[in-house]
């Protein structure tokens, strides 16, 4: 592998003496495995707004997307690094390889995955990774982020952190997040539910709980393997809830397929699906833990239950917060199987009982989102393209 990436690095630096092509934009999405998140609102916008942009989708290999139309190109090949090398713009929500080239002229708009609860990069005191030592992790962090001209941020919140967990000194975009766009387009909800209840085949007369818990940093086995338990039985949901609910769960890409859902009716591994914004918009309620889809699902003001049964190890150990998450969680925090039922049991109350924490945390977080950073950020690369143009141009 790291021939590969040597070589690949070494084609990069001659594409590099190519002219950038003004109006191409390489986005990825989680290393390549989604069409999906702020890189895909961005994308859309573009589409719709600016059709004289070339617009290319980096993906895995092994990866499909539900999109045909998606002009792609395959991860970590030839194509691959001379289309980046002659990139103006570069759009990523997570880290791309620290060794890919990156040219004066190339704009490269960070849009990261979501407001941070966990400590992140610079601010873990620990890296409890596959292959990594925490000194080395932050190296090639810090090395990754000094790339980044451009960073979006959710709210004000966020970008305290972002500056000094990610050393950032460019520019941060403070409009909210992209894909937080579709939560203000209603017109587009009905044929977003019939999408996900059809896919699932699920009867119209049953409410969906989403469960969408965090990754969790010593779940490797050894690297590029990974492990997962659910932590809460799947015969005992469908016996007591099956009648009136579904459950959607949706993993981390690395362990997605590690749950196997064949045996219950009410029951779906919904990780493959293209993009998880459909999914809360489909749901009902929201079980997680300490995963950042806390923020995004804030915005649509459901129910969500906390299932933090490693509170105490996730907290004291393995990554820590950044806020007093037991007083600020906008809804309960449970430790036991038999809580978490409880709990759902009590849906229809939460309102009446969580209702002042939500509305704190709704403050807090969702605070710039309106429906509009997908078409802002568009206008914004615009401007950008077009002033650095008419400036090698004079």
């Amino acid at each position: 592998m790291k021939l590969i990436e040597t070589m690949l690095h070494l084609l990069m630096r001659l594409f590099a003496c190519l002219p950038v092509r003004q109006h191409r934009i390489v986005f990825e999405s989680f290393l390549g495995k989604q069409y999906s998140d702020n890189p895909r609102a961005i994308y859309e916008a573009f589409q719709q707004e600016h059709p004289e942009f070339e617009l290319l989708f980096s993906k895995d290999r092994r990866s499909m997307f539900d999109d045909p139309a998606v002009q792609t190109v395959n991860r970590m090949t030839i194509r691959w690094v001379y289309l980046l090398a002659t990139s103006r713009v570069w759009i990523s929500n997570s880290r791309l390889p620290s060794w890919l080239y990156k040219r004066k002229e190339t704009i490269y708009l960070q849009t990261w995955h979501g407001t941070p609860l966990k400590k992140l990069a610079l601010d873990m005191d620990e890296v409890q990774m596959a292959n990594a030592t925490t000194e080395r992790y932050k190296q090639d962090f810090a090395r990754e982020a000094s790339k980044w001209d451009l960073l979006i941020s959710p709210n004000a919140y966020s970008s305290k952190i972002f500056r000094r967990a990610f050393d950032f000194t460019g520019t941060l975009l403070e409009i909210g997040y992209p894909r937080n766009d579709l939560f203000y387009q209603m017109t587009r909800h009905s044929e977003i539910l019939d999408r996900v209840y059809s896919r699932y085949h699920i009867d119209r007369t049953k409410k969906i709980i989403l469960y969408a818990p965090t990754w969790r940093d010593n779940e490797y086995v050894a690297q590029g393997s990974y492990s997962f338990t659910l932590p809460f039985s799947l015969e005992q949901f469908e016996k007591r809830f099956g009648a009136e609910y579904t459950l959607l769960i949706r993993m981390h890409y690395l362990v997605g397929d590690q749950v196997d859902t064949s045996s219950y009716e009410s029951v779906h591994n919904a990780s493959d699906y293209p993009d998880i914004s459909d999914l809360y918009i489909a749901a009902d309620a929201m079980i997680t833990d300490y995963s950042s889809v806390m923020f995004d699902y804030a915005h649509l003001k459901r129910p969500m239950l906390f299932y933090t049964y490693d509170l105490e190890h996730y907290r004291d150990h393995l990554r820590g917060f950044y806020f007093d998450f037991e007083q600020e969680a906008p809804g309960p925090l449970v430790l036991e199987e038999q809580r978490l039922f409880e709990e759902i049991d009590q849906l229809s109350e939460w309102n009446s009982r969580y209702g002042v924490r939500f509305a704190a945390f709704e403050k807090k977080f969702c605070q710039w989102d309106d429906g509009t950073a997908s078409q802002q950020v568009c206008h914004r690369i615009v401007q950008l393209v077009s002033n650095q143009h008419k400036g090698e141009s004079s």
